[in-house]
């Protein structure tokens, strides 16, 4: 049976979609099968593997809210061994509507049982807030990957996030674990990213990736193209750092 995955944090700008998007690729690309679930209504993830928003027929808002079949809302890529469930803007109205039925909270892990098993990872790319939608995909989730800057502001973030964790942990999903957390934008030459660096080696060395996410222009071009950086250019850096992600990413669940 697959494992889920989330994508989360609630500062925006820290390279949450980027990374869920190169990471499931990437395990596509090792031989995983990978289904990406954007849950975020920018709709970043969906229009960041080439998939036009205003073209769907059936989107992760339908199966939440319209009780539709998860997969009725599978879409297949042109990557490799990777599948989609898109988003739109319709799913800004979803946490309204969660809100008025009984067992909010698991809605999305009782849709995603079905399909569970058809995939060795999902991919969850969730909003940057703590919200309804967040809250449904760590139920869902048997992990969950926190992407982040070294800057001290998220290293703030980061402590009220791994409390959230640990409530829905409490309430909701007992097997829910912080499965790593992944440092994007890295610029090794910055006294600040060693200082945080620093920090973030005393207090969550197990949760760290061993690979750093570089800041480079090619990460940053590939969703313009709607591809992700592999597939832009497999040879940079950015490409390579999100496959060693990857790899260790299917030693630690």
């Amino acid at each position: 049976m697959g494992k889920i995955i989330s994508f989360s944090n609630q500062k925006g700008g820290v390279g949450k979609t980027t990374s869920a998007v190169n990471v499931a690729a990437s395990l596509g690309i090792l031989g995983y099968k990978a289904l990406l679930i954007d849950l975020d209504p920018q709709g970043n993830a969906t229009s960041g593997v080439g998939v036009a928003k205003k073209s769907l027929k059936s989107s992760i808002y339908d199966v939440l809210v319209n009780k539709s079949s998860a997969s009725d809302a599978i879409i297949h890529t042109q990557y490799e061994n990777l599948d989609l469930i898109a988003t739109n803007i319709a799913l800004a109205g979803a946490e309204y509507d969660l809100y008025q039925g009984n067992g909010a909270e698991c809605v999305l892990k009782n849709a995603l049982a079905p399909i569970k098993d058809q995939y060795d990872y999902i991919i969850i790319d969730c909003p940057p807030s703590l919200s309804m939608l967040t809250v449904n995909a760590m139920v869902a989730s048997d992990g969950v990957i926190i992407p982040m800057q070294c800057e001290f502001y998220a290293l703030e973030g980061l402590s009220q996030l791994t409390y959230t964790v640990n409530r829905i942990k409490s309430n909701f999903n007992s097997s829910l674990n912080i499965t790593g957390i992944l440092i994007t934008m890295y610029n090794s030459r910055l006294l600040l990213s060693l200082q945080v660096m620093n920090e973030l080696r005393k207090h969550y060395s197990d949760k760290l990736f061993s690979t750093q996410i570089s800041r480079g222009v090619k990460v940053s071009e590939a969703p313009g193209f709607g591809c992700p950086v592999y597939y832009h250019d497999k040879r940079c850096k950015g490409a390579n750092e999100y496959l060693a992600i990857a790899k260790e990413l299917t030693t630690r669940i």
